[in-house]
């Protein structure tokens, strides 16, 4: 069953007219995007330090937001989770996952990174991935000026952010001079082929994010459809998934994500690695930062940072 909450949700989304994402131009689409939380999300928690930063990109500075958890002592070396944010590559910011940037920190007693990656239309495949992985390198070589620890680095983030935390794993394990130590997907995208998953078909109308705008935001990000193929769209199809950091993967019932979440954890535990998976069966994709809204995502945002706590403590 859909959770009352959730279809609470998009009942009222349905009641108040709001247009469904692949209807608007990109530019309103983002807009949509920052006022939505209003609604949904909660009040966001104080930390004990926020700040802005700028990594050395391909292109030029990747905007970074630093957080502190509430607690922790100036000076103090901390573990950090670099965090992707999500919005199909298309839409999202530094502001609409602030919230849950500060629920993660402050629960988990690691330092964040948010990363403001370049997006799709304007920037396309593999763009992305390239920020992701160099926002990465840059807060692992200047750990110890920010007051991190970087043997203790987790990367993470939801829907294409998941994508880009576990591309940049894969990048990391592979050329082996950037050690991550955690990866912490929410429903992540694992594998751009569209007709693989029975999930994308069953939760692809009706249940916020749709068929539609998945094919909306795939396609003002990825521009030839060979490059689906690319293991850095489709981190599921890298041919070697072994020795991978210990991953915790989240995904909803109700998720048009749900199988190839599913499968990538899958596909971790085959390998070797250690996968947890947690399965929030009554929910629909993007609810973990609809905590005003939804009890469950409160929840869910409690279990990702204990066993971010629990990864990096025992980095120690």
């Amino acid at each position: 069953m859909l959770h009352p909450q959730a279809q609470a949700l998009l009942r009222l989304i349905a009641e108040k007219g709001i247009p469904p994402t692949h209807t608007l131009p990109v530019a309103k689409a983002r807009e949509y995007y920052v006022v939505r939380r209003q609604v949904t999300q909660p009040a966001p928690p104080d930390v004990a330090e926020v700040r802005q930063l700028q990594a050395t990109g391909p292109a030029g500075a990747i905007p970074l937001r630093m957080y502190r958890p509430a607690g922790s002592r100036a000076g103090e070396a901390l573990p950090v989770l670099v965090y992707y944010h999500g919005g199909g590559w298309v839409i999202g910011d530094l502001d609409t996952h602030d919230t849950l940037c500060r629920e993660l920190a402050n629960g988990s007693g690691c330092a964040v990174v948010a990363v403001d990656y370049r997006m799709g239309p304007e920037t396309r495949f593999p763009g992305a991935v390239e920020d992701a992985l160099a926002a990465t390198r840059w807060v692992h070589a200047n750990a110890a000026k920010l007051g991190l620890d970087g043997t203790r680095l987790a990367v993470g983030g939801d829907s294409a952010g998941g994508n880009l935390a576990s591309v940049v794993a894969l990048s990391a394990r592979d050329s082996g001079d950037l050690p991550i130590a955690f990866q912490l997907l929410i429903y992540p995208a694992t594998d751009q082929r569209h007709d693989v998953y029975p999930s994308r078909a069953a939760n692809g109308k009706g249940y916020l994010l749709e068929k539609d705008t998945m094919d909306w935001f795939h396609d003002h990000y990825i521009d030839d459809p060979k490059k689906d193929l690319d293991w850095r769209a489709s981190p599921m199809l890298h041919a070697d998934h072994r020795n991978l950091p210990p991953a915790f993967v989240l995904v909803a019932g109700f998720d048009p994500l749900r199988d190839e979440g599913i499968a990538y954890a899958d596909k971790l535990s085959e390998a070797g690695n250690r996968a947890d998976l947690v399965s929030f069966e009554r929910q629909i994709h993007g609810f973990i930062t609809m905590g005003k809204v939804i009890d469950e995502a409160n929840t869910a945002v409690q279990l990702c940072a204990a066993a971010l706590r629990r990864a990096l403590e025992a980095k120690r």
